[in-house]
C-alpha cells in the first residue's frame, strides 16, 4: 500500500521519527490510525450516552405525565427553526 501525505503532514511524520519515539514512519501511522479510531469509538460511546440522558429525561417526564401537544413536525421544526438562529 502507498499513501501520500501533504508536505506539512510528511514533515510531521518525519519529526516523530527524528525524536525517537518511532523507528520509522510506518509506526507513526500506525499509531495515529489507533488513536483515530480509539476517538471515534470514543465519541460514538459519548453521543450514545448523551441519548440515554436524554431517554431517562423523556421516560421520567411520560411517568409523570408530562406531555407536550406538540407534533413530532413541530417539535423538528422547532429544532431546525434553533439551529438556524
Amino acid at each position: 500500500m502507498h499513501i501520500s501525505l501533504t508536505p506539512e503532514l510528511e514533515a510531521q511524520v518525519k519529526s516523530k521519527v527524528e525524536t525517537g519515539h518511532y523507528n520509522n514512519a510506518s509506526e507513526v501511522i500506525r499509531d495515529a490510525l489507533r488513536f483515530m479510531i480509539q476517538h471515534e469509538d470514543l465519541v460514538h460511546l459519548m453521543k450514545l450516552d448523551a441519548m440515554r440522558k436524554e431517554l431517562a429525561v423523556g421516560e421520567k417526564q411520560a411517568l409523570n405525565n408530562e406531555f407536550s401537544d406538540s407534533s413530532i413536525s413541530d417539535i423538528i421544526q422547532e429544532s431546525k427553526s434553533g439551529i438556524n438562529a
